[in-house]
């Protein structure tokens, strides 16, 4: 929004699934009362995978961006895939993300513009 450059470490490739507040917060609230649960380990998040030059796409069409993008080495601990398995949740919870990526990516630009920054850089 504020038309610095886009930072993308790598070459954009690797990929990222994001998961909206609200759905993320919906799972929790679904393991944390479950009792039964107690010790399970449970996958949340989005399974749609998308890479991040996408997403820096998504992003600067979602803002009307003139934004350019600027690339920096990877950082070697950086994975080049994020993509939990949400079966159990589905399974055991019945939760599964539902806010898509591109209106939560939305929801979160509108947030942004309404609020001032605070010093967000």
């Amino acid at each position: 929004l504020a038309g610095d450059p886009l930072t993308i470490y790598g070459d954009g490739t690797q990929t990222r699934s994001l998961c909206y507040v609200d759905d993320l917060v919906e799972g929790l609230t679904r393991m944390l009362c479950r009792e039964d649960l107690a010790g399970e380990v449970i996958n949340l998040g989005a399974d749609q995978e998308m890479t991040i030059l996408a997403l820096a796409e998504r992003i600067k069409e979602l803002t009307s961006s003139a934004s350019v993008f600027e690339f920096k080495p990877l950082p070697e601990d950086d994975p080049l895939k994020r993509k939990p398995d949400l079966a159990k949740a589905r399974s055991l919870l019945g939760w599964e993300p539902l806010v898509p990526l591109t209106e939560g990516l939305q929801r979160l630009v509108d947030w942004f513009v309404k609020v001032p920054a605070r010093g967000y850089k």
